[in-house]
This record gives structure tokens, sequence and C-alpha cells, in this order.
């Protein structure tokens, strides 16, 4: 006898999905600007030439991309409030850990397009008396930010599929709320099929939207 679907309760529970969906986006969205804000110091005290930024700055970047974002998810909601004495709830803890955590993959993504701007342009930025800080800003950064679209558009992906991990905290996201609704309704395979596509059209969605800005950022002079 086959399994007889029912995505009725899809749509019974579709408000209380859609909340989740709601608080996946709003914690991927913060955790994006989060990582890219880390990524972007990180690379800088990378790249800045003074050991005392540098070396720190690779260890942290070293320390995240090679330990598992769940057990950093853990250390900063049960650890960090033993040392700090600051509870977090679970929407700050899961934005620090996945903010700093992306911002380790960040931060690889800029120094490599960073790296990538001809030395040429370094020198004659220094010919015209221009500090390390100005050339960077007007002159390194805006070229490179271009060249770093995909790589960073891959990464936000993957970042927005790890919000994922945020359940385990019960942190109200998509996942938590299916969890509850297949718990409730014993119907996990239509909950779980659900989940899947809403990740699958919000991912869709937003990867054909960047690239047609890539596509625009190549017609002026990527």
């Amino acid at each position: 006898m086959g399994y007889a679907w029912d995505f009725g309760v899809v749509v019974r529970y579709l408000p209380d999905l859609l909340d989740g969906l709601v608080n996946t986006l709003i914690l991927s969205v913060a955790s994006i600007a989060g990582g890219l804000l880390v990524g972007l110091l990180l690379a800088l005290a990378r790249l800045c030439g003074i050991r005392a930024l540098s070396w720190p700055a690779r260890a942290v970047i070293e320390f995240m991309r090679a330990t598992p974002p769940l057990v950093q998810l853990f250390w900063v909601f049960y650890a960090l409030p033993q040392v700090s004495g600051i509870a977090l709830s679970p929407f700050i803890a899961a934005w620090l850990a996945l903010s700093v955590q992306s911002g380790a993959f960040f931060a690889e993504v800029f120094r490599a397009g960073i790296a990538s701007i001809e030395p040429g342009q370094w020198e004659a930025s220094r010919a015209l008396g221009l500090r390390w800080v100005s050339i960077m800003r007007h002159v390194v950064l805006p070229q490179a930010v271009r060249r770093m679209v995909a790589p960073f558009t891959e990464r936000a992906f993957e970042l927005v599929k790890t919000t994922v991990l945020a359940a385990t905290l019960a942190y109200g996201e998509l996942l938590y709320r299916a969890m509850t609704v297949a718990s409730i309704t014993y119907r996990p395979l239509e909950v779980y099929t659900a989940v899947a596509v809403g990740f699958f059209i919000v991912l869709t969605a937003a990867s054909l939207g960047l690239r047609r800005v890539e596509a625009r950022l190549r017609r002026f002079g990527a």
C-alpha cells in the first residue's frame, strides 16, 4: 500500500511556516551583513603588513574555517554567557556565531579580490601621494568588489542554508517551525518537502537576481 500524500497539513500551518521563513531571511540578511563587515576587517588586518594584526587575523580565519558551525553556535550560546555573564537570545547567539564564521570565509574572498588588483595601480596611487587607507578605499576596493560578486554569492547561499542550525537553539526559523508542525501533524514527509521547496524558491530567485547584478557590473567594466 502506497503512501497517501496530504499537503493539506502544509496549507493549514502555512502561516507558521511563512513566519519561520521570514525569521530565516532576517537571520540570513543580518548574518551576511555581519559576515561582510567581519570579513573585510579580517582581510584588511591580514593584508596590512603589521604582524600584531596580520597573525591574529590569520589565526581567527583558519580556526573559524576549520571548526564546525554547529560547535561554534553551541559555544556562543552556552559557553560565552559563562565567560561574559551575559545571557544571549537564540537570535543574537546565532547571529554572532554565523557572522564570525561566515566572516572568516568572506575574508578570504576579500583577500583574493584585493590581491587580484594589478601592482601597477598600487604604485601609481603611491606616486600620487595617496595613503594606504585612501588607496584601499578609492582605488582597490571599488574594483575588487566587482570581481568578488560570484564568490560572495556562493558563500552567501551557503550561509542561508547554514541558518537551519539555529533550530538547535530553539530560534523560530523555518526548520524549527517545520519540526514543530511535523511533531503535531505526524506528517514529516509533506512538511519537510515544503521546507525544501521553500528554500529552493528563495535561493533560486536570489540567484537570478544576483546574476543580473553581476551581468550589469560586467557591462560597466568589471
